[in-house]
């Protein structure tokens, strides 16, 4: 008996020590518990279904930071591009991290400093610890949301910690007013203005005294019942029950000179991510700035489901006729990285290109450059798109004499297949503007015609998210636009009288294919999706 209580103790103090987070979750409650690499599955998996047998409404979810691409660089990128020329914060930067304008707190100035900080070292001057749970509670008789978060033992929780909450997707709703209070916070109660440019909650802590296990609980209030309904929407998700759709992480300024910087396991720097990392969020960002802003109703939908050719190893040993296919190719790529681990910030890419072939690419990449610089300037797509093409090239720079390095061939060859991807939108966006101008008969009786048509891809992709397919609508009254001898005879027989048959149809006749580069642990693929974009019309 006394061997089974310290078999059963030594079990207990090792699931406080690792997880250092509540077994017990009330009732609507909602944890949310970052993947422990030292847990195996079969102990995940019981600690998640102890919990959903406490609460029928509790909602488990291993949503890890590391695996959500590009996370803490689209962060530091934010803060990066947050001062404006005049070396002061931006009003857009202070929305975009929830700063009331008018306040009096010190998050204003925390936030300039991390951003002042971000610029002066490139990224690499904060550190990041990411907390080990997190629990959203309701206090019904106070009318106000409390949130845990545990925090893993670290030496630089001695430091000042700002505490960041992310948000994946835009935040929808009205201007929220919150007031937050904990004992943790540096001042206690600090203030945030919400609104649907908002993505970051900037919340300054306090420094801790102990190099120990600890919780913050953290209470949020807002004016009004409404506030408070929108506010447990952004955070625990609009239906009751669905995941936190928040994921928080602690900055530490690498500025007060501590010697900790990449000892802590749970932190990450962008110091160590590989230059082709770097280059696949850049490439996010800046399809999402240049591409047009398309919401299609649409539910999201699966690539995998497309027919498709045998896919193509992007490496070392790829087919030299099939690269020279896709280099010459201007159909849309979407670049799919789905289920992505840490160990994506080091992934290194390589091409081995001929000469010939390498100065194939260097030349349309260079001539695709000048173009998309056009459509930036004359669609005014945004203030950072040009800028961000230009770090794209930095980049993927191809030098003109010498070799060239296999990650370098690796993002040019990537880079180019986006570029192809923003000239084929624009491209196809003109052509259907100038089929529209040319139409002078009612709508509803307008000739047969390539019309737009998008629709939403899964998530977890680069970009883009969206995938504009385009349809074909219109009469094929006579004369036929495009016609074979089929639908001439066809439409005559129907208009006979004489037949019970149906008359020619508008459809797509031509296809665009589109591909799909896929990059996972084992590598990057690209697979060609035929006869999926429609771009040509005819009566059949």
């Amino acid at each position: 008996m006394l061997v089974v209580n310290l078999f059963y103790g030594g079990v207990l103090m090792l699931c406080w020590t690792r997880l250092c987070v509540a077994l017990h979750v009330p009732h609507g409650q909602q944890l949310i518990q970052d993947h422990n690499p030292t847990m195996t599955d079969h102990q995940t998996m019981s600690s998640t279904e102890t919990l959903e047998k406490t609460s029928s409404t509790s909602t488990v979810s291993h949503h890890s930071p590391h695996s959500a691409l590009c996370y803490e660089d689209d962060i530091f990128t934010a803060l990066h591009e947050g001062v404006g020329s005049d070396g002061e914060l931006t009003n857009s930067s202070l929305t975009l991290f929830g700063v009331c304008a008018a306040s009096n707190d010190s998050s204003g100035s925390v936030l300039s400093e991390l951003a002042k900080e971000t610029s002066r070292n490139q990224r690499n001057g904060l550190e990041v610890l990411h907390p080990a749970g997190v629990l959203v509670a309701e206090e019904n008789d106070s009318g106000m949301l409390e949130l845990t978060f545990d925090l893993p033992p670290s030496p630089l929780l001695k430091l000042s910690p700002v505490l960041l909450l992310a948000f994946e997707r835009q935040l929808k709703g009205g201007n929220l007013d919150v007031t937050f209070t904990s004992p943790s916070l540096q001042p206690h109660t600090q203030s945030v203005c919400i609104s649907g440019e908002t993505q970051h909650i900037l919340l300054t802590g306090k420094a801790s005294e102990g190099n120990v296990c600890q919780k913050w609980r953290i209470s949020a209030e807002t004016k009004t019942p409404d506030m408070k309904k929108s506010l447990k929407g952004i955070l625990i998700g609009e239906k009751s029950g669905s995941n936190i759709s928040m994921t928080p992480l602690l900055l530490f300024s690498g500025r007060t000179g501590t010697k900790t910087r990449h000892t802590h396991v749970s932190g990450s720097s962008l110091a160590s991510s590989s230059q082709t990392f770097s280059f696949l969020c850049e490439l996010r960002r800046f399809l999402g700035d240049v591409l047009p802003k398309e919401h299609p109703e649409s539910p999201p939908l699966q690539l995998d489901s497309l027919k498709s050719m045998p896919p193509l190893s992007l490496g070392l040993s790829s087919s030299e006729i099939l690269l020279a296919g896709l280099i010459n190719s201007s159909s849309p790529t979407v670049f799919s990285f789905t289920r992505l681990s840490s160990t994506f910030q080091v992934h290194h890419g390589q091409l081995a290109l001929p000469h010939e072939l390498l100065e194939e690419l260097r030349q349309r990449l260079e001539q695709i450059v000048m173009q998309i610089m056009g459509v930036i300037r004359e669609e005014e797509v945004g203030h950072r798109a040009a800028g961000r093409l230009e770090r794209l090239r930095e980049l993927s720079v191809l030098p003109k004499k010498g070799p060239a390095a296999g990650e370098s061939q690796y993002r040019a060859f990537l880079l180019l297949k986006a570029l192809q991807t923003v000239a084929h939108t624009y491209d196809l966006q003109s052509r259907l503007r100038a089929s529209r101008e040319g139409r002078n008969t009612p709508t509803r009786d307008y000739v047969c015609g390539l019309s737009s048509l998008t629709v939403s891809l899964k998530r977890h992709v680069v970009g883009p998210d969206t995938a504009t397919i385009n349809n074909c609508r219109g009469s094929c009254a006579f004369p036929l636009v495009n016609a074979n001898n089929h639908a001439i005879l066809l439409n005559a027989h129907t208009e006979s009288g004489t037949a019970d048959e149906r008359a020619p149809c508008c459809v797509p006749v031509a296809y665009d294919p589109l591909e799909v580069v896929n990059l996972n642990e084992h590598g990057t693929y690209l697979s060609i999706k035929p006869d999926v974009v429609a771009k040509e019309c005819g009566c059949r």
